[in-house]
């Protein structure tokens, strides 16, 4: 059987988790103990993905017993491009939980809209560089203020940047986009350096390609997936659930308290295979 209890009463937040990969990791985090506090736009078209994942995470708490803690789940919604998003959702979280500490902090909202680099606007870029790295600035800081300063005790931490593969190499339609994930990737780095004085440990996991709703769309086509797979040493592309494991591993002390301001890639091989 797997381990459980990992993240025993451990306290999160995490953006962007109700769809993709930020729900496959708010779900890995409830089933070993964690109560995890998520971030949403709170728009319409987010209440189905919402309600789904309120009914697992209690179909999760069902499964509890004196040997297994599941944690608890709470939702806020916020967009993370406003400064202040960060600092709410830490302070929703503490107060939902009744606790002094944040343990965890999986900074994760994205937005990957695909785009010929002669007709990125303005607009897409900005939005893009707002959301992804501008605003996983603001919640990173937010985590690490209440990590560093106001832990009770104060000091430690795990905070944990999704970065992607697209850090590392270019994307002819993703000119805005490649960019924003170097940057997670660069912040997760710059942020150990910077907190490692106060236990933080910082780190960024680079999944290769995974099937959310942000690509969906682009794997849908035979072709186009066949292509993909092919360049996959395993065989086949990502699902979320294959980056939750890792998110795990790296928010936990045991497993992983010697690992900071590293890059992990989850990505079935891609990125050795890229020729």
């Amino acid at each position: 059987m797997p381990p459980t209890n990992l993240l025993a009463s451990k306290t999160a937040i995490i953006t962007g988790g109700t769809t993709g990969i930020g729900r496959a990791i708010t779900l890995a985090f409830l089933a070993q103990g964690c109560s995890v506090a998520v971030n949403h736009l709170g728009l319409p078209s987010d209440a189905p993905h919402l309600s789904s994942l309120l009914s697992e995470a209690d179909a999760l708490l069902a499964t509890a017993t004196p040997d297994r803690q599941i944690g608890r789940l709470a939702h806020l919604p916020g967009d993370v491009r406003d400064p202040a998003t960060g600092e709410k959702l830490v302070k929703f979280c503490l107060e939902e939980f009744k606790v002094g500490r944040l343990d965890i902090c999986v900074s994760n909202a994205g937005v990957c809209e695909f785009a010929d680099f002669l007709s990125i606007t303005p607009d897409l870029f900005a939005n893009t560089v707002e959301t992804n790295l501008t605003g996983a600035f603001h919640v990173v800081q937010a985590a690490a203020r209440q990590m560093a300063l106001h832990n009770s005790p104060p000091g430690g931490g795990s905070v944990i940047g999704i970065s992607s593969i697209s850090a590392l190499v270019g994307g002819g339609r993703q000119g805005h986009y490649t960019p924003t994930k170097a940057g997670v990737l660069s912040l997760m780095q710059s942020a150990a350096v910077a907190l490692g004085g106060y236990g933080i440990r910082c780190n960024a996991l680079l999944p290769g390609t995974v099937e959310t709703q942000l690509n969906e769309e682009d794997l849908r086509g035979a072709e186009k997936r066949g292509y993909m797979e092919g360049r996959i040493p395993l065989g086949r592309v990502g699902e979320p659930k294959d980056v939750a494991g890792p998110a795990v591993f790296l928010a936990c002390e045991e497993l992983s308290g010697y690992v900071t301001g590293a890059q992990v890639l989850v990505d079935g091989g891609l990125f050795v295979n890229l020729q």
